[in-house]
């Protein structure tokens, strides 16, 4: 393919999905039909009572501390306790990935990939759909409720000093971090996965210094901290770019593409673009997923399904896949491509839950935790090209410092009618907040107030039964990882 072959307009996989500390718990009341068996990546709360108190006593402590949304930006605490950890972060080569939308599913095709190719993997991820462990993975799997407070018992006395040396306590997400930093070490991995918390230079994760960098599409988001611009945000994410690192640049707006090849070249770091160097050649809508045809760095993939849907997902694992090349030196230091068969493996078995999950049947309904109106264009796009909805009934349940407006815009043509609703987030704006500006984007005759997760999601299958069994009536919960993770949870499935 020539530089000029045209690609799909890459859009974001997923959000940077709202924070928040709170244990999510099933609500008080069951759905009269639940869904299928909890997946394994997603873990329910531990079985042995003492371990699960042992497990609420970390959360409670973890939740003393300065919030995800609350921020002072600085790495000057996250490097003081890594100082004091003997430099965990520095024992293992690192794959750092940045930007608006699709961090986590990338993080998760990167992880698969490595994991085929028989490396021992540690992911870092935030936040979490319903389980605090699911941030910290080893080999594919979060770690154990176990492992997780084991990891917070050794770290908390160095914690405790640093907190005793700095004008600021380390906040949760620092805390976390270095929980990730000393567990990846303490396993050890052959290499780590870390997606950023926000941002990037002064990001607690940034205490490493990636061989490869990993920029997806940046939108507006987090613009009262990152910045009002695309450029200006993608400023702020280039702090991942460090010195001689290979660069897998998503495609960009242009104005944030000039400022991260600025920052490449500054520091002597290779890029690779996707729809230059790399990128999806074709797509197919498959049962269960798609079918791709992938340009890599080392040369074409085909015949590769992923058991995901949308066509930001297949971007996503372009870049994925490109990441993983770099890592392995195709392209540079070896001209052969990476297995395929391994390849095909690896991306068969890939996950990632609350994005455009299907946790139910008759009516269909799909979780999706898109939460700013980038993510919401491509989840309305990708949920158009792989269901075939005669009625789409949408639950949505926001954080009050988001654009909700520019997110139900997004989702107005799709949605026959919308249930608003509220989690139990203290962040999560009022229902009846929520529903004020549904009705102005779709009307009062086509939103539904009810403030509680449980009776929205039963009045939205109620709305989606009355096409009739065979009719296809779905659901889509969307607008906060939130509300996806607490609807999982009342489905049945975690």
């Amino acid at each position: 393919m020539s530089d000029s072959d045209p690609f799909d307009e890459i859009v974001a996989a997923e959000t940077d999905r709202d924070p928040d500390l709170a244990v999510i718990e099933a609500g008080s009341r069951t759905l009269r039909t639940q869904g299928g068996q909890p997946h394994a990546d997603v873990p329910a709360r531990p079985e042995d009572p003492e371990l699960d108190r042992a497990l609420r006593e970390v959360e409670a402590e973890l939740a003393t501390r300065w919030g995800e949304t609350k921020l002072e930006p600085s790495v000057s605490r996250i490097s003081a306790l890594m100082d004091v950890l003997g430099e965990p972060q520095r024992s293992y080569p690192s794959i750092h990935i940045t930007g608006t939308n699709g961090k986590t599913s990338t993080a998760r095709m990167i992880e698969a990939l490595l994991g085929a190719f028989e490396l021992r993997t540690g992911r870092y991820t935030s936040p979490h759909v319903q389980s605090i462990t699911e941030r910290i993975s080893l080999d594919g799997a979060p770690i154990s409720a176990e492992r997780f407070v084991e990891t917070y018992q050794d770290i908390k006395p160095y914690v405790e000093m640093v907190d005793g040396q700095q004008e600021y306590r380390l906040s949760f997400f620092e805390v976390l971090t270095g929980m990730a930093y000393a567990a990846f070490a303490d396993a050890p991995v052959d290499v780590a996965v870390v997606e950023v918390g926000m941002g990037g230079s002064w990001d607690a994760t940034n205490v490493i210094d990636g061989d490869v960098a990993v920029i997806t599409p940046i939108d507006l988001d987090h613009t009262d901290r990152l910045g009002e611009t695309p450029a200006a945000i993608a400023g702020e994410k280039s702090g991942i770019i460090k010195q001689d690192a290979t660069v897998i640049l998503a495609q960009q707006p242009v104005d944030a593409a000039q400022v991260l090849l600025k920052k490449a070249v500054e520091v002597d770091a290779t890029v690779a673009r996707e729809g230059l160097e790399f990128g999806v050649v074709a797509r197919q809508v498959a049962v269960g997923g798609q079918l791709l045809t992938l340009r890599g760095l080392g040369g074409e993939y085909g015949e590769v399904y992923l058991p995901l849907h949308g066509p930001y997902q297949a971007h996503n694992a372009a870049v994925a896949l490109a990441a993983v090349e770099a890592f392995f030196g195709v392209g540079s230091q070896r001209p052969e491509p990476l297995d395929i068969d391994t390849v095909r493996k690896a991306f068969a078995s890939v996950t990632s839950p609350g994005r455009l999950e299907v946790v139910r049947r008759s009516p269909t309904v799909v979780l999706d935790a898109a939460h700013n109106p980038a993510g919401a264009r491509a989840t309305a796009e990708a949920v158009g090209d792989a269901f075939d909805f005669s009625r789409l009934i949408g639950v949505v349940g926001a954080s009050g410092d988001k654009n909700v407006r520019g997110l139900l815009e997004a989702f107005e043509p799709l949605f026959a009618e919308v249930v608003v609703t509220q989690n139990s987030s203290h962040r999560a704006m009022d229902a009846d907040e929520l529903a004020a500006i549904a009705v102005e984007v779709f009307g009062e005759d086509r939103v539904q107030v009810e403030p509680r997760l449980p009776d929205a999601l039963e009045a939205a299958i109620t709305l989606a039964e009355e096409e009739g069994e065979f009719a296809g009536g779905g659901v889509l919960v969307t607008g906060s990882v939130i509300t996806v993770g607490e609807a999982r949870l009342l489905l049945g499935r975690g």
